[in-house]
């Protein structure tokens, strides 16, 4: 029952019981359609070879976040719930600085130029030095910021769990402008990470619309429909954009809650294809394929140019999967149990695995060359070199 719950909390201002609305679906002797699978053997073509383990603080903390460490050049920046932000060399998993911050983080890490970017469960925005984590400034915004926000040198962006888009000066972090989409009555706990692409900020939300917001004027500038909330009761309403969104030239990928994949043009919002999934972890990019896990474990291969589906694996049934990460000639998830598994870019097959820790990750992966890096749960910082056995 902790799985379900954990899968599918949500909040609401009439529903402060957040989890506790599910418990009693199932009674003890009642069979649960989303137990989740056993794993079975597997023919090992692929090894994860451990490299190296670096503790950052309580991870990510009670609060089912999602705070993901970024990867920029020769240091991986990661954040715990604690409020300890720690720069690592990924080479050796050696620690550059680290930081306390002395309250508590919800969103991160982003990126840009020589500064990070982190969010408070408290309401805050801040901007840190790169190089030694020291604040910069702090911005209060509107509520819990449970992504990265993101920056290009003059503007910063943060989406913040009450249905928010706001920009910031990149300087000073002034409010600039601040989108409001309309907030479904129960949401999943979580937003998606927003995107800078050119003129516009990219977010994904609760409503289940991808919106183009025109960075200088706060103005939206498109709108792209992603799903259609559909049933009687408000859960199976629920149509969030929580996973994070893949850019593959001027196509982007977004995949909502109980809807849809959708591929599309960055220039104009126009939808190109699309694919019915319910995905709150993800999307990644490579070999041609666009990969999704499915909330029922299903991972699915979709062919980029939207003519259909190359490959599904359904062996890692309702086990709480992660983003499908791109590695070498694999797709690389972690379920529940925190077991890693590596997937056949080329026909699904599950060709690798091991135990990462017991914890989970529901933290997007980050790969260099044929480099994995995992970071838990709990608060471990793990490093894995893909290797294909002879």
């Amino acid at each position: 029952m902790f799985r379900a719950c954990r899968f599918i909390c949500v909040l609401s201002l009439a529903l402060v019981t957040g989890c506790s609305t599910i418990k009693g679906w199932f009674s003890d002797d009642e069979f649960d359609p989303r137990e989740p699978v056993e794993l079975q053997k597997i023919t090992e073509q692929a090894k994860l070879k451990s490299r190296w383990s670096r503790g950052v603080g309580d991870g990510q903390g009670e609060g089912l976040y999602k705070i993901n460490p970024v990867l920029v050049k020769d240091t991986i920046y990661v954040a715990s719930a604690e409020g300890r932000v720690v720069a690592v060399e990924p080479e050796s998993g050696r620690v550059r600085w680290k930081r306390d911050l002395e309250l508590a983080l919800s969103g991160g890490v982003g990126h840009h130029g020589d500064s990070i970017f982190v969010g408070a469960s408290e309401g805050l925005v801040m901007r840190l030095d790169a190089s030694s984590g020291e604040e910069i400034w702090r911005t209060v915004v509107s509520g819990e910021v449970l992504s990265a926000p993101q920056a290009n040198g003059q503007y910063t962006v943060a989406q913040t769990y009450d249905g928010k888009l706001m920009g910031f000066d990149y300087e000073t972090g002034e409010v600039r402008w601040t989108y409001t989409s309309d907030v479904p009555v129960l949401t999943l706990r979580g937003t998606g990470t927003p995107m800078i692409l050119g003129d516009n900020a990219i977010a994904g939300f609760a409503d289940g619309k991808v919106v183009a917001v025109n960075l200088r004027s706060g103005n939206v500038a498109w709108e792209a429909r992603v799903a259609i909330p559909q049933g009687r009761s408000e859960i199976e309403r629920i149509v969030d954009i929580d996973g994070t969104m893949a850019l593959q030239g001027t196509e982007l990928y977004a995949a909502s809650y109980q809807g849809r994949l959708v591929a599309i043009d960055i220039r104009s919002g126009r939808r190109i294809w699309q694919r019915n999934v319910s995905s709150v972890s993800g999307v990644g990019v490579g070999f041609g394929n666009v990969y999704v896990a499915d909330d029922d474990g299903t991972v699915s291969a979709f062919l980029r140019n939207g003519q259909g589906v190359r490959w599904q694996n359904i062996d890692l049934g309702f086990r709480d999967l992660s983003r499908p990460t791109p590695v070498s000639s694999y797709v690389a998830v972690v379920d529940f149990e925190g077991y890693l598994h590596l997937l056949s870019q080329v026909d699904g097959d599950i060709v690798g695995r091991t135990k990462v820790d017991s914890s989970g990750a529901r933290a997007d992966m980050l790969v260099r060359g044929n480099r994995l890096f995992v970071y838990t749960n709990d608060g471990t910082l793990k490093a894995y070199d893909v290797e294909t056995r002879n």
